[in-house]
């Protein structure tokens, strides 16, 4: 479909030289044509006002609409795409029509508009030497568009109503202000995020460390230099609440899952053991108060290389089927506090049903920036088959939060003492050299990064 503008006095009247632009259909070398008329003299309408506007309305209409239209007149014309066409006596078309044709119906003179118009010959003349056409713009994208006047730059806002570029925007002021609820999907934030110092929670993550104490495989070495891995995530399915940048707030679906994984550096990196972790839990939130009721199952293995090396250790089929009550409250934006408790209705491989698990955190609550800023993280769990034993894990380092959302990535220094978080090594009578049947425990220090999203 063609697209034709035009310039017209004021009152009925045209200007001494009417400008008609004419944007051709795909069909025609790209990507422009203009139509100038040659009148040189003003024409005032003969009848009324009304009808004559009226009836301009709709030979442009007309004009711009029919295929035929250009068809006829303008596709079979070999014009380069800067060439301008002169439309003979344009102005006086319209005026005569006006004239001759005030009594026919609407109809009528729409039709004879068309036909004077689809009749008339072109001819090639140069580009308007003064700027006085005014081209439009394409009709498919083919570059920057560059406006007639000088504007002034908005500022973007973003998730939340955060304004960007500024110092600290108003928007993280208060973060437990209540805000509208609605249905989101799939949003960018958690109202229940993973414990930071958790070592089965699901996240991005690895960690390189020495354990000085006895390996699993010769009690009279150490365990040395292992490196253990995460990889998975926590997102947010469905949510009824608030979607602010930061401690969205309403009812929540998550999803969690991760592989835990150890290598063994030492020992051409063979993949020592794997747990894995799938759970939904179901969250609300309101304030500084979260709380969850969860789902999830966890399940230990051996590495390959592990078993073909040492056939001798004594694999366990290690599974727990867990429904969590967790609770989690910030004392101060930067200050978090929570606990939680476990039960597995279905166990296997010397699992038992209870386990509780608690901490704190420490961190910047806000965006940091490019700098950063430190954080600290202490997680403590407790397990019934470790006869009420369990592990204490301590992190600390420096931590970067994003502006549009929480995601989180820290590095550091981790040290974790008590039992092995790998379930595929909790006791240590699955080594058959070793008489004692006590826990497996670590004692170890080293450096990691943790992504949370």
């Amino acid at each position: 479909m063609s697209y034709l503008t035009r310039t017209c006095g004021h009152s009925g009247h045209y200007p001494s030289s009417p400008v008609i632009t004419l944007m051709p259909r795909l069909s025609l070398p790209p990507p422009r044509l203009t139509v100038v008329s040659e009148v040189s003299s003003r024409r005032e309408w003969r009848g009324s006002t009304a009808l004559g506007r009226l009836a301009v309305g709709l030979f442009i209409a007309l004009l711009a609409s029919p295929p035929s239209a250009t068809a006829r007149g303008l596709d079979d014309a070999p014009t380069p795409p800067a060439d301008h066409l002169r439309f003979a006596d344009a102005s006086r078309l319209v005026a005569s029509a006006a004239d001759q044709r005030a009594d026919l119906p609407v109809e009528e003179i729409s039709e004879t508009f068309a036909t004077d118009l689809l009749d008339t010959d072109y001819e090639l003349v140069p580009p308007a030497p003064d700027g006085d056409v005014r081209v439009l713009p394409p009709l498919e994208p083919s570059g920057p568009i560059v406006l007639d006047m000088p504007y002034e730059p908005f500022t973007s806002i973003e998730a939340g109503g955060c304004v960007t570029s500024t110092g600290f925007p108003s928007c993280f002021d208060d973060l437990w202000a209540p805000r509208p609820w609605c249905w989101h999907l799939m949003p960018n934030n958690l109202i229940y995020t993973s414990y930071l110092a958790g070592p089965k929670e699901p996240r991005f993550a690895t960690v390189w460390y020495d354990d000085t104490e006895p390996s699993v495989i010769n009690p009279n070495e150490q365990n040395g230099w292992l490196w253990d891995s995460t990889l998975g995530g926590r997102i947010s399915l469905v949510r009824y609440g608030s979607d602010p940048v930061l401690h969205p707030q309403g009812f929540e679906v998550q999803l969690e899952g991760a592989a835990f994984v150890r290598l063994d550096p030492e020992d051409d990196r063979d993949l020592r053991s794997a747990d894995y972790r799938f759970g939904i839990p179901i969250v609300y939130g309101v304030g500084r108060w979260q709380t969850k009721l969860a789902y999830y199952h966890n399940s230990a293995h051996l590495g390959d290389e592990f078993q073909i090396k040492y056939p001798w250790y004594e694999r366990i089929n290690y599974v727990r089927d867990v429904i969590v009550w967790g609770n989690s409250y910030y004392l101060y934006d930067w200050l978090r506090l929570y606990g939680e408790v476990g039960f597995s209705f279905f166990n296997s491989g010397g699992s038992e049903p209870w386990e509780f698990q608690y901490g704190t955190e420490l961190i910047q609550a806000r965006p940091t920036g490019i700098r950063g800023a430190p954080f600290l993280a202490v997680n403590g769990i407790s397990r019934q088959e470790l006869d009420w034993g369990g592990n204490v894990n301590v992190q600390v380092g420096w931590a970067w939060r994003g502006r549009t959302s929480e995601k989180l990535f820290r590095i550091g220094f981790e040290y974790l003492y008590g039992s092995d978080p790998q379930f595929e090594f909790f006791r240590r009578n699955q080594n058959p050299f070793v008489a004692s049947d006590a826990q497996t425990n670590q004692n170890r220090a080293g450096i990691g990064m943790w992504y949370d999203y």
